[in-house]
């Protein structure tokens, strides 16, 4: 409203108020007067809250209205009880531990919290201070309570309870002790997760409110759990012993080999294979203890493959055997080895060895047509007249041992392979021999007889000789004939000293060679039955040359003769020089020619006497004329 000035009049008029204006002015007046009375209000209020908590304010469900910061605190102090009277279970499964919320480190600041109180409605903008106090008033203020949380003792507390759930883990295991099985379980490891474990502590903890927290458990299965069923076939192993043999139908049968449980025992491998299902035992024999075992019977097995002996009939121009066919035989290792392997792990207790067989090359049936042998083709005797019983029994032994035996096509025979072992368990005698220069007694004495013999009679036969040593010096027995001595026998001696020395010849033709010997007192006459294929022999001796005369006696001390008894053990002889040259045809021309050449040493008489014994050269008196 406005006031309306006349000065030419020098008075005042006021205009007149309508209603509208006096009721905006009533409202106007109203309104100040209620901010009047609101701001006096509000003074009072802050006033009378001064350094006090605002109404409606509580911290964790505590009414601190109108209270001061200290006695918000005491109030705060001891009305929440939850850090130490709290209850937080720890499980894991059906185990259960029991803890306050004060061991895993959570701790009630009621200072702090008394002062965020007080500070509700007096931070923020006037605005804001404002609606917070408002809000007090009207719905309430509800704040949390101040706390500390420390992750070191909750870290702690959780560690001393994992030392009584964690467990490492184990493998199953299994072992022997002597023959009995021995199996530990597996164990699963577990492992209590600590940080996984520790973040739902603290939200529990921190939730203010008990509660059950399931710990994390990490579980680790080992890479072999369970072994019994290894043990079982273990068992089964050594339950009893085992029995090796070879087939039943196979004739001189060695063993059988047993093997006692603690044998058994003593073998036995346990390994951790890889398999579809994963890492398991497995039981077996060690590989090298079996293979040695094996390797060890496996000698006895052998036996070599044999051809047919026979001996060529005259009358029927057809071979019969006198001595059957060998099937050749040795063991398997390998096969065998897989084989029991295989049988002892299914529980069976007896096992027949796995055999390799070879068959002869010449076997009982076949023909004289078959080998080509159709005919006698060489055939030489020679004399041993004056020999001892025992020389003749080697003579005989050593013979025998060709008797029937056959030379393939193109082969090159061996004496020394064919005889074998000259002992006293296959038949020979001790008899005079030539070693180290001189004539001793050992066990084989005549054999030379058989070797030069078999010279002979391949020599005059046209065969390539191979391998031919003489004699040190001359015997008489190589140079007997039918009727008495032939000097134009010396150089077609041959010596053997098994395995030493040997004599050899090769079949050079294209059919099988049989071999008869026959000894007849005095005599040994080796015959060659084959096919002639056109060959015949000529061959011409020097002779005994640049002869030398034997040396004076020698006289030997024998400590097994008796006072006055002298023996001669060896007999003087020439030493010469022989050549004998050979030429061999075939089909009249000449197929190749060769040499023999022997030195033969002088050799003195050799005597042997008792101690004590005079000899003729010490005697007193000389002997009469």
């Amino acid at each position: 409203m406005s006031t309306i000035y006349y000065p030419s009049r020098n008075r005042v008029y006021r205009p007149k108020i309508s209603r509208g204006e006096q009721v905006l002015l009533a409202i106007a007046g109203g309104l100040l007067l209620f901010i009047l009375s609101a701001a006096a209000i509000y003074t009072g209020f802050q006033v009378w809250y001064a350094g006090r908590i605002y109404p409606g304010v509580s911290v964790a469900g505590v009414d601190l209205s109108g209270l001061s910061a200290d006695e918000a605190e005491a109030t705060l102090a001891q009305q929440i009880t939850y850090p130490h009277a709290g209850r937080i279970v720890l499980r894991d499964g059906d185990r259960m531990w029991v803890v306050s919320p004060a061991e895993l480190g959570l701790y009630f600041n009621p200072k702090a919290s008394a002062e965020a109180a007080l500070r509700a409605g007096r931070d923020g903008t006037p605005g804001e201070r404002l609606h917070a106090q408002a809000n007090g008033l009207t719905s309430g203020v509800g704040l949390p309570p101040t706390i500390i949380f420390d992750q070191r003792a909750a870290y702690e507390t959780l560690a001393r309870v994992a030392k009584e759930i964690d467990r490492p883990t184990v493998d199953a295991s299994l072992s022997l002790n002597g023959t009995e099985v021995i199996v530990t379980p597996g164990q699963v490891g577990r492992e209590v997760d600590l940080i996984t474990s520790l973040q739902a502590v603290s939200a529990q903890a921190q939730s203010l409110s008990d509660g059950v927290v399931d710990l994390l458990i990490k579980e680790t299965a080992p890479i072999i759990l369970d072994a019994n069923a290894e043990a079982d076939v273990a068992r089964q192993i050594l339950s009893g012993p085992l029995t090796l043999n070879i087939p039943a139908d196979d004739p001189n049968q060695p063993g059988p080999w047993i093997l006692q449980p603690n044998d058994l025992a003593s073998m036995l491998a346990i390994d951790r294979v890889e398999t579809p299902d994963g890492l398991r035992y497995q039981v077996r024999l060690a590989t090298d203890k079996l293979i040695t075992f094996l390797g060890g019977i496996a000698p006895s097995m052998i036996r070599v493959p044999q051809n047919a002996g026979f001996i060529f009939n005259d009358d029927t121009r057809q071979l019969d055997v006198v001595s059957r066919s060998v099937i050749g035989r040795v063991l398997d290792v390998e096969k065998s080895f897989n084989l029991i392997q295989e049988k002892v792990r299914a529980g069976e207790h007896e096992v027949t060895l796995v055999m390799d067989y070879s068959n002869p090359q010449i076997t009982d049936d076949m023909t004289g047509e078959q080998l080509g042998i159709t005919e006698l083709v060489s055939s030489h005797t020679s004399y041993f007249r004056g020999s001892s019983s025992e020389r003749v029994q080697n003579i005989s032994a050593a013979a025998s041992k060709f008797h029937g035996v056959l030379v393939p096509p193109g082969a090159t025979f061996s004496m020394s392979d064919t005889i074998g072992d000259i002992t006293l368990d296959n038949g020979f005698a001790e008899a005079l021999i030539i070693v180290g220069g001189q004539t001793i007694t050992g066990v084989g004495g005549g054999v030379c007889q058989v070797s030069t013999t078999l010279f002979r009679t391949a020599f005059l036969g046209g065969f390539p000789i191979v391998e031919r040593y003489a004699h040190a010096y001359r015997v008489g027995y190589y140079e007997q004939n039918a009727s008495g001595r032939d000097a134009r026998l010396a150089g077609l001696d041959a010596t053997v000293y098994v395995p030493i020395v040997d004599f050899k010849f090769t079949n050079d033709t294209p059919y099988w060679l049989l071999m008869e010997t026959y000894v007849n007192g005095y005599s040994l006459t080796w015959k060659f039955y084959s096919t002639s294929d056109g060959r015949t022999v000529e061959y011409t001796s020097t002779g005994p040359v640049n002869t030398v005369p034997p040396p004076d006696p020698i006289y030997r001390e024998n400590p097994d003769l008796g006072n006055g008894v002298i023996r001669q053990v060896d007999w003087a002889a020439e030493g010469a020089e022989v050549t004998v040259s050979r030429t061999v045809y075939r089909d009249g021309a000449v197929y190749f020619s060769d040499t023999v050449y022997t030195h033969y040493q002088a050799w003195a008489d050799a005597y042997e006497y008792g101690p004590g014994t005079q000899l003729p050269d010490q005697e007193e008196d000389p002997p009469p004329g």
